[in-house]
């Protein structure tokens, strides 16, 4: 018999594939978008402002660490002759601090799909209590500030079901042999009467199916049954967004975000509270904008569990140098004592073969 006839192709899954499941109503195979958290039984305490520091001191570049960057900086340029960093005499270092704000801000978000697997005597339990809502199904969160993802089947929403791909038979036709379960030889192409692999036949039997012209059904595993129950999505997400002062001395923020700072300050709540009192009015306009974006964004179609602020100082210095009777300027920025000098005095064309 046809193939087609024994297994006509299901476009999408019946109807009746899916239970009705109360407060579950929208759920659909595939998923959708993230479901609103429930409002707070209890009023939520309103953000507290958090310790400001009485010193934000930073200390200045040594002389000597400023050289030693600036040769090593020479070193790792192979065109660069290292005489403007070995002899070059240091005439004055000028600070430009600069300051990085950062508001991570730590979210849950929930959805959910009906999905499906094949049926290995597991228990259907729908109806036998009422499912609990999305946000009330119970889940271990990971450590605060840490990306992560969870799947949970929903309780009482499991039925079981015939497999809908197959028809219950658990197989369907063989993909290499198109369900015939033999395929044209492929020594002779069927077309060598004394061909000793396929003992001129011309055929040889599917080693795919062994012969069969079936195999095991994809969806159900042969199994002939699925389960099919409501599967929650469980997200948490650390959402990360920085604010950088950049100060006008010609170094691009590309360059200020590879290198690391001093951290001057780090707070952290359920929900933040603007950063007053910062010697820089840009740090505190950035923290009050950023915390208002941030619940904009994110407390409609997730949940806030967790706030944390921080301030870093990038230290940069300028250093004015003479060498060979000229001023030169190399700037240094960053813990890692990153080199800046665009118009380095002592150059050569290399030419690689």
């Amino acid at each position: 018999m046809n193939s087609a006839a024994l297994y006509p192709p299901l476009n999408a899954p019946p109807a009746n594939m899916f239970n009705n499941v109360p407060g579950y109503e929208g759920t659909m195979a595939g998923g959708g978008g993230f479901l609103p958290p429930p409002m707070p039984l209890e009023p939520v305490a309103p953000p507290q402002p958090g310790p400001v520091p009485d010193n934000w001191c930073i200390p200045s570049l040594a002389e000597d660490v400023a050289r030693e960057a600036f040769k090593s900086y020479a070193s790792s340029h192979c065109c660069y002759s290292e005489s403007p960093a070995t002899d070059g005499v240091i005439t004055s270092m000028e600070p430009f601090n600069t300051y990085r704000y950062r508001l991570e801000t730590y979210t849950e978000s929930r959805s959910t799909e009906w999905a499906q697997k094949p049926h290995t005597g597991e228990a259907a339990d729908f109806y036998t209590q009422t499912a609990p809502q999305p946000w009330e199904v119970p889940v271990t969160a990971p450590s605060l500030f840490t990306d992560h993802k969870q799947e949970i089947r929903v309780p009482f929403t499991s039925s079981i079901k015939d497999c809908n791909i197959c028809h219950s038979s658990g197989t369907m036709p063989c993909e290499e042999c198109d369900g015939k379960g033999h395929k044209e030889c492929w020594a002779c192409h069927g077309n060598d009467e004394t061909c000793s692999t396929c003992k001129s036949t011309g055929q040889e039997s599917c080693k795919k199916c062994d012969g069969n012209g079936t195999q095991n059904c994809k969806t159900c595993n042969g199994k002939r049954q699925l389960l099919t129950f409501i599967q929650l999505k469980v997200e948490w997400t650390n959402h990360v967004e920085d604010h950088l002062v950049e100060q006008n001395i010609g170094l691009k923020v590309d360059d200020l975000s590879s290198v690391s700072g001093k951290e001057l300050f780090k707070n952290n709540q359920y929900l933040l509270y603007p950063l007053l009192g910062f010697p820089n009015p840009a740090i505190s306009e950035a923290s009050d904008r950023l915390l208002k974006d941030h619940q904009a964004k994110y407390a409609q179609t997730s949940r806030i569990l967790q706030q944390r602020q921080t301030v870093e100082l990038i230290p940069i210095t300028q250093v004015n140098y003479k060498w060979k009777g000229d001023s030169h300027v190399y700037i240094v920025y960053g813990n890692e004592h990153q080199v800046s000098a665009d118009n380095y005095p002592a150059t050569c064309c290399c030419v690689i073969m």
